[in-house]
């Protein structure tokens, strides 16, 4: 059966990178009828954290991608020693200085790489080298191959060597793999080679760069899925997001369900060429599917955001966030813009936009304002339309046009000179808000 794995290492984070590295192999084993391995890559116990091992479970669960089998490394270095053992006693792999080497042999090695085609690998670059860089040479001339260590010093195994054997245990028939691993495939194979088994398929993905063709870094996007959580983003835009960096539907499709990209998906088809990071059309999807998302799930989404900046307490009305969340739907790239933009519907002490306001209550319009709030204070039932033919009976009476007071009314009531309409704004506010804000306007 065929198999494909994930190894995140929990010395940091699961960042972006590491994401669409994980998506492609769980797409790749859902279009094939794979299983879908997770590996720990926990050997480095100095640096491994356990708050990184539980943040890289829960992203990946939040994204959705479901493993099959879960391993740590950390568990199984009894296995790892037994296979250096094996080549000890075979003479393949020498002990020095406590370490555990691997003997080099010079070869061309020919990989055929599922994305990539050919490539190509010399052993005999691998070349020990002095201080200053220089190649060095044994007593017969021969340039000194630089062996492959598997077992440290300090008794843990090396990354390559823990690769291959679990990769060859774990049954892993096609590795799946970001480019800056093709350096390792040739010493993996080396090892492979050495124990006389078969090595699996590989595939290295483009690596995922900023709009300006440099390396992806926090400001251009390469922060940790769970940073992307925090600010409001749904898995599902993620995930389309994540596929589209090396990857097409094909037929210039942007927004793609996940079923009907595992049908379409294939490996061969992943762009050998690196993918730019685009923060703007992150937000544009993230956009679409805030838009077709269901409300319910929204609020529930939405409550922790708002709890968290005490918009709402523990007896909100849930009805009232409902309204609000649906006369921003389409207006928010993220959660954190419904917070910045729809504050004036939770607090009294909202943020007023300087400019807004000089703009347009510079000129104090006390008596308008004044028989609005009272014209308000009998309106029912106190919904869109009923306030919106107040509001135009009043601007009638008062021999004005509508342009003159849409503005500083609604500057009065949200702080801000644009919005969603002015009445379903109103309706959303209520008529206890709505007559208070307006009397205190020009107070």
């Amino acid at each position: 059966m065929a198999k494909v794995r994930f190894a995140p290492s929990p010395t940091g984070y699961l960042h972006i990178g590491g994401a669409r590295t994980a998506l492609f192999n769980w797409m790749y084993a859902k279009s094939v009828g794979a299983s879908f391995v997770l590996r720990i890559e926990d050997t480095d116990q100095q640096r491994s954290k356990k708050e990184f091992e539980l943040e890289i479970l829960d992203s990946m669960k939040w994204l959705g991608m479901e493993w099959d089998e879960l391993y740590y490394q950390s568990q199984r270095f009894s296995l790892y020693r037994e296979y250096a053992k094996k080549l000890l006693d075979e003479g393949k792999a020498y002990q020095e200085n406590g370490a555990v080497l691997l003997k080099t042999i010079a070869q061309e090695i020919k990989l055929y790489d599922l994305i990539r085609g050919e490539i190509v690998f010399d052993t005999s670059n691998f070349v020990v080298r002095d201080e200053k860089g220089e190649n060095l040479s044994g007593k017969d001339g021969t340039l000194l191959l630089k062996d492959e260590v598997l077992i440290k010093a300090d008794g843990s195994p090396a990354y390559n060597f823990c690769c291959v054997i679990d990769d060859f245990l774990m049954e892993i028939t096609c590795v799946i793999r970001g480019e800056d691993h093709i350096s390792n495939t040739p010493k993996q194979i080396l090892i492979y080679q050495a124990l006389g088994i078969k090595p699996p398929k590989f595939a290295h993905l483009p690596l995922i760069m900023d709009e300006e063709g440099g390396r992806l870094s926090k400001r251009t996007g390469a922060v940790a899925v769970s940073d992307y959580r925090k600010q409001g983003f749904l898995p599902e835009a993620i995930m389309n997001y994540l596929m589209l960096l090396g990857w097409s539907p094909g037929g210039d499709q942007e927004m793609i369900s996940m079923a009907s990209a595992i049908k379409k998906f294939s490996i061969k088809k992943i762009n050998k060429a690196a993918a730019a990071f685009s923060m703007d059309k992150l937000k544009w999807l993230n956009n679409q599917y805030i838009r077709q998302a269901d409300t319910n799930r929204l609020v529930d989404l939405m409550v922790p955001f708002l709890k968290e900046k005490k918009y709402i307490q523990e007896n909100f009305d849930r009805q009232a966030i409902k309204n609000s969340v649906d006369l921003f739907k389409g207006r928010m790239d993220t959660f954190l813009d419904f917070l910045d933009r729809a504050d004036f519907a939770f607090i009294d002490d909202f943020k007023r936009d300087a400019e807004a306001v000089a703009k347009h209550l510079s000129v104090k319009r006390t008596k308008e304002f004044s028989v609005l709030a009272e014209r308000f204070g009998r309106t029912e039932p106190f919904d869109v339309s009923s306030t919106e033919k107040a509001f135009r009976d009043v601007v009638a009476e008062l021999k004005l046009e509508a342009s003159d007071l849409v503005h500083p009314v609604r500057v009065a009531l949200t702080g801000r000179a644009v919005g969603p309409s002015l009445f379903e704004t109103i309706a959303l506010l209520g008529k206890e808000k709505t007559v208070e804000r307006l009397k205190k306007a020009f107070a």
